[in-house]
């Protein structure tokens, strides 16, 4: 198969086909795909490894205006050269050429999904949906602690199995949350990082060292300290007030830990009322202390934000900006909607990710967080052809082919080749179709 006569079909299914026929641009040989051998599509692998070339790829270049409001998005074909992990070069189009065919597909920045428990899901495992009867985390904590011993036998290959999930909807990133508890000791960080390992070719993860089950409730305090000297990112905490009983006890380990081993924190917040707005007030003093802390400090969930009149709103927003405290939502689609909007008008950096992924906590889970985003346009009333463009910044991290006057910002040569081929023909249609990811590409491999 000659890379000319690549079908839409064959492209989008058969990353083996795209990376054999990328050695039509890297070497000598022209014989077809079909008729090579098993040495000859190896050496293609490691040609396309190294580098390989678009054509037909589609770019936004800027915004249409009618009556001052962008009414369309601007797009055009150009060639693309990737090489040694790096976009090398973005020149105009060259249909004729031989070239990896993307058949106009919008390129877009890879997708990351910043809330995620990759050490725990049951993706691969019968399905089996939630009982009623657990409700509280306290009544999680209890199931957990009975399922977790036999759970840890396959852990590693379905964490593996949900990377691929990820990777089909065009998620190469994510920042995972990973179970530190009594239970599983440190078996559940060690099967991620042989998971992650397994994978580093193709994705790439941060990591939460989380105490699911308390700090104090479980004494998993010495299990913290452990994992905080680990190759972990960041330093996890869980609704100190319900869970450990003490909002001051619990986070001032949290942030010590974090301190001592130059680590950031993201804590699961999930308590809604008066505790979880002095635990928010409680971390943004500490980061106001520690300056070291800011942008690295991070709150998932923050429920209690969703339960404040306006002016609250403002004045939290406000101080989260300052201090440079994140928030990572799961978008969650319940009577009290998360103050989003107001948040980036303070410069608060906003985080999205899936959470669980079909497990004991939710089966909703689908891996798609352009999904997120798309349920992120629908609740904020996000509908014009601006407003949704800026929404794709949700899955990609504020990554944005175009800024907000329309100037192109990415990609441009020498940017990391992390990216997506989707069928949309812009990122405000991708949003709000949840337009089907055709191809990823994860520092220059071609991966699905």
């Amino acid at each position: 198969m000659s890379v000319q006569s690549i079908s839409r079909k064959d492209f989008i299914k058969n990353s083996s086909i795209l990376i054999a026929a990328g050695t039509g641009i890297l070497g000598p040989s022209s014989a077809s795909a079909g008729d090579r051998s098993p040495n000859d599509l190896l050496k293609a692998k490691s040609a396309a490894d190294k580098g390989f070339i678009l054509k037909n790829v589609r770019l936004e270049t800027g915004f249409d205006y009618e009556d001052d409001e962008v009414s369309h998005t601007k797009t055009d074909l150009f060639t693309v050269q990737v090489s040694d992990g790096k976009i090398k070069s973005i020149l105009p189009n060259q249909p004729n050429s031989d070239a990896i065919d993307a058949k106009g597909l919008l390129m877009l920045p890879a997708f990351r999904d910043m809330h995620i428990h990759l050490d725990k899901t049951g993706y691969g495992l019968p399905w089996k949906a939630n009982p009623s009867k657990r409700k509280t985390v306290k009544d999680m904590i209890a199931y957990e602690q009975q399922i977790i011993p036999e759970l840890l036998k396959t852990s590693i290959p379905r964490t593996e199995k949900l990377i691929e999930l990820m990777q089909s909807y065009g998620t190469n990133y994510a920042r995972t949350h990973v179970n530190i508890d009594p239970t599983s000791g440190l078996d559940s960080l060690r099967h991620l990082e042989k998971a992650l390992e397994n994978k580093k070719d193709s994705f790439h993860a941060e990591i939460v060292a989380f105490p699911q089950h308390g700090i104090y409730y479980t004494k998993s305090e010495q299990l913290m300290k452990e994992a905080a000297k680990m190759d972990v990112d960041f330093i996890g905490g869980l609704d100190p007030y319900t869970i450990d009983g003490a909002i001051e006890k619990h986070m001032d380990l949290v942030v010590q830990l974090a301190l001592d081993n130059n680590k950031g924190i993201d804590i699961h917040l999930h308590e809604a009322g008066e505790s979880g707005m002095k635990t928010i007030n409680y971390l943004i003093d500490k980061v106001v202390e520690n300056p070291k802390l800011k942008g690295k400090t991070f709150i998932s969930h923050s429920f209690a934000l969703a339960n404040l009149d306006d002016a609250k709103t403002e004045e939290i927003a406000e101080k989260l900006g300052n201090a440079k405290v994140g928030i990572t939502s799961t978008i969650p689609f319940t009577r009290n909607v998360m103050p989003i909007p107001t948040l980036y008008k303070y410069g608060v950096d906003v985080m999205a990710g899936n959470d669980c992924i079909i497990d004991w906590w939710s089966t909703f889970g689908s891996g798609s967080i352009l999904q997120k985003t798309n349920l992120s346009a629908q609740l904020y009333g996000y509908r014009n052809e601006f407003d949704l463009s800026r929404s794709l910044r949700l899955a990609t991290h504020h990554v944005l082919p175009l800024d907000d006057k329309g100037n192109q910002v990415w990609p441009k040569a020498g940017d990391t080749a992390d990216f997506v081929l989707i069928d949309a023909s812009c990122s405000a249609e991708a949003v709000s179709r949840i337009s089907p990811v055709k191809s990823l590409v994860h520092r220059g491999n071609i991966v699905y």
